[in-house]
C-alpha cells in the first residue's frame, strides 16, 4: 500500500511531489529546505540555521506519519558549499545523537529556492 503524508507542521510541497510516501513499511520524506512552514518563506541565517529549520521540517514529516527521526536509516544531505559541512554536521549530530543513519552528503551547484542546505531521509515506518 502507497499512503501519501502531508502536514502543517511542515512546508508544502513547491513542485509535483509528496512532502513524504508511507509504504512497505518505510516512509520516504521528499527533499527539505529552510523553508518556514507558517509563512513558505526560506528563513534568515546561516548553514547552522538552515540546517536546524531543515531537520525540523524533516522531523514534523517523519512525526505525521507515525515515525521519527530515531527511525530514520538513510539520510541524504545536499550542500551548496562543501566548506559548511562542518557547520552542518554539528547540527545534524545533535539530531542523530546515536546510533546514527547512513548518510551521504553532496556538494551541488545549486538547491531550491538558492537555500546552502536540503535534507531527504527514509525511515522505518
Amino acid at each position: 500500500m502507497r499512503e501519501v503524508i502531508t502536514t502543517v507542521d511542515a512546508p508544502g510541497s513547491i513542485g509535483p511531489f509528496s512532502q513524504a510516501i508511507r509504504g512497505n513499511g518505510f516512509v520516504f520524506v521528499s527533499g527539505q529546505v529552510a523553508l518556514d512552514p507558517a509563512t513558505q518563506k526560506v528563513i534568515e541565517g546561516d548553514v547552522s540555521a538552515q540546517t536546524e529549520r531543515t531537520l525540523e521540517n524533516v522531523a514534523a514529516i517523519l512525526r505525521a506519519a507515525g515515525s521519527g527521526l530515531e527511525k530514520v536509516v538513510r539520510a541524504g544531505v545536499y550542500l551548496r558549499n562543501m566548506s559548511d559541512f562542518p557547520t552542518m554536521n554539528a547540527v545534524y549530530a545533535r539530531y542523530f545523537p546515536s546510533a546514527p543513519p547512513a548518510r551521504t552528503t553532496i556538494e551541488v551547484s545549486r538547491l531550491p529556492l538558492d537555500v546552502l542546505v536540503e535534507v531527504d531521509v527514509v525511515a522505518l515506518a
